[in-house]
């Protein structure tokens, strides 16, 4: 009897930099899907086919490999937010910039998902509130501009850019998972209720019934 060679096996070895690759997608799927804390590194592994101690070779551990993602996605959306910004009148700004935030929403869905959920301790990343505040921070000269051309204190610009990219932000959320009305319906929903405010906005605004301190 002749002696049966060994099957060889058929999966093609990923380079370091391909399995780093493949590690990322799958967590971000499942940090999507699950949240951090229900994400296993064991599920981490079983997914991507390999041990446990291959994905604490290359990320350290869960956090390390869930910084590196949420980093990801927060360069995604400040520079889909960034680059939508062209030339163009202040109305058509603050269009552009809802827009783009729902762009972002739609395009990256997973990527989201995981931003609306606080990062966990010690990650550098920060909450989903201070992301926004770095896209409030991109749009803010667009309502300094049209401040001044309306002769408002255009030092209260970063306050109101922070109340517009909550609002578009908040209301994203809620059409991730309706999908109704169409993209472009929203944004020029939420660009009306801003920009129409906007333009009736007083210069020094009061509360007609003050609180009892």
């Amino acid at each position: 009897m002749t002696e049966a060679k060994p099957r060889r096996s058929t999966r093609v070895r990923m380079t370091s930099a391909e399995r780093r690759e493949q590690l990322i997608t799958i967590a971000r799927a499942l940090f999507a899907e699950k949240g951090f804390e229900a994400t296993s590194v064991e599920e981490i592994a079983a997914r991507a086919e390999v041990s446990k101690p291959v994905v604490y070779e290359h990320f350290g551990g869960k956090e390390g490999l869930y910084a590196v993602v949420v980093d990801r996605e927060v360069r995604s959306l400040l520079d889909t937010v960034t680059v939508s910004l062209t030339a163009g009148r202040a109305h058509e700004l603050v269009e552009q910039a809802a827009l783009a935030l729902l762009d972002y929403i739609e395009n990256s869905s997973d990527g989201f998902r995981i931003l609306v959920r606080d990062s966990p301790v010690g990650s550098a990343t920060g909450s989903f509130i201070s992301i926004l505040s770095d896209v409030a921070t991109r749009v803010e000269h667009i309502l300094a501009e049209e401040f001044k051309r309306r002769g408002l204190d255009p030092k209260n610009a970063p306050m109101y850019a922070q109340m517009l990219v909550g609002m578009v932000a908040l209301t994203g959320q809620w059409w991730l998972d309706v999908r109704k009305p169409k993209k472009v319906d929203v944004a020029a929903h939420l660009v009306n209720l801003a920009w129409n405010g906007l333009a009736g906005l007083e210069a020094k605004p009061t509360l007609s019934t003050r609180p009892h301190k």
